[in-house]
């Protein structure tokens, strides 16, 4: 078993890669899409289930974490992989995003950031040092520096002010993280939308050293229209041979985009959030199972489709339990997305390696084009 963090590209097509970072705990295949865990659990989700989906690794969330149980209670109990019962990567997010969106409860200083509790309203700090602190506690394979994910719109005073922190802060968690081996740390760069900024933000960045990358502060609101234009710069601003993640992303097209444009790592809840709401993702685009069209339809969700909720069960009866609230729903739903983003993400490495991206990707479009999308 290899005791280093390492990744390497074994195929390329136009600016989109495909290849495997190696860590303790697995390989994990990119391009990747991680699965989110926010509370130690995919929701409706056993860990099995996941990891038959083809998911390499999943995503947990500090903030949560840190709040309930705490970061040190999971220590104590033997760490997050033996709490929630997943042996594979782990990668953490540093809780900025979720301590960011707290309007009201929160003050941001040089030092961290101060706030209130959204469970009992007690208050805590989290900063830099803190948050490489809980990542630690918790046993993260891949941890992220502590930023400040920049809100949208900013002018660019704004987004400088803020880019210019999160860098600040991106060195003091570079030095807090310190030396350990097996377990990396990414920065995040940020930037908003102003090129020259996300220019600087990258070369902080690589000045510093890190084992990955993430794009940051998109995803936020922009629209896909600027996220693209965003990412047909941003990625080629960070190190070719480190991986480059896009936090908080996203539909399908979203992720088929980000790909072509070199992004390796994504995550996002939609799936699971999805599946418990009635809404499922197939080849043809989205199917609302509480819709009354499908009461008596003995199809499945996708014929071509190998989760169990496609071999096992109609629409009917999706609708059906659906309808009646019934837990399976969420987890016969979950399960069929999280089936569903894992297959594109083969079907995009398989692309890559093969050189046959721009083929995939226009196939994947024009299916959708076909396909009958329902009203959400």
């Amino acid at each position: 078993m290899t005791k280093k963090f390492n990744f390497d590209v074994t195929a390329t097509d136009g600016r989109a890669r495909t290849g495997v970072i190696q860590t303790p705990r697995g390989e994990i295949r990119t391009p990747a899409f991680m699965p989110v865990g926010t509370a130690a659990t995919v929701k409706a989700m056993l860990p099995e289930s996941v990891r038959a989906t083809g998911a390499d690794i999943l995503l947990g969330n500090t903030y949560h974490l840190m709040l309930r149980p705490t970061a040190e209670r999971i220590a104590r109990l033997g760490g997050l992989h033996k709490f929630m019962n997943w042996e594979r990567p782990i990668l953490t997010d540093s809780g900025g995003f979720q301590v960011m969106s707290l309007a009201g409860l929160r003050k941001l200083t040089e030092e961290g950031v101060t706030f209130k509790s959204h469970i009992d309203g007690s208050r805590h700090m989290l900063s830099p040092e803190r948050s490489m602190e809980i990542q630690r506690l918790l046993g993260s394979d891949i941890v992220m520096a502590f930023d400040e994910c920049t809100p949208f719109p900013a002018d660019e005073a704004t987004a400088r002010r803020s880019m210019e922190l999160s860098m600040r802060w991106a060195q003091r968690s570079r030095d807090a993280f310190g030396d350990r081996p097996g377990h990396a740390l990414f920065g995040i760069q940020q930037g908003s939308v102003y090129r020259d900024q996300r220019q600087e933000s990258a070369e902080k960045l690589r000045e510093i050293g890190f084992d990955g990358y993430a794009v940051g502060g998109l995803a936020v609101g922009e629209g896909q229209e600027t996220m693209f234009e965003v990412l047909d710069y941003a990625p080629d601003m960070l190190p070719e041979d480190r991986p480059r993640y896009l936090m908080g992303v996203g539909k399908p097209d979203d992720i088929v985009g980000a790909v072509e444009r070199g992004i390796d790592m994504m995550d996002c809840v939609l799936p699971s959030r999805s599946g418990r709401t009635g809404q499922a993702f197939t080849r043809f685009g989205v199917v609302n199972i509480r819709n009354a069209r499908h009461q008596d339809d003995p199809r499945p969700l996708d014929e071509h489709c190998s989760c169990p909720a496609c071999r096992n069960y109609s629409r009917a009866y999706l609708h059906h339990v659906n309808r009646a609230q019934e837990i399976i729903s969420s987890m016969l739903l979950t399960w069929h997305n999280l089936h569903y983003f894992q297959e594109l993400m083969q079907g995009l490495r398989d692309a890559i390696a093969e050189g046959q991206l721009a083929a995939f990707v226009a196939g994947f479009h024009a299916q959708r084009a076909e396909g009958d999308i329902e009203p959400l």
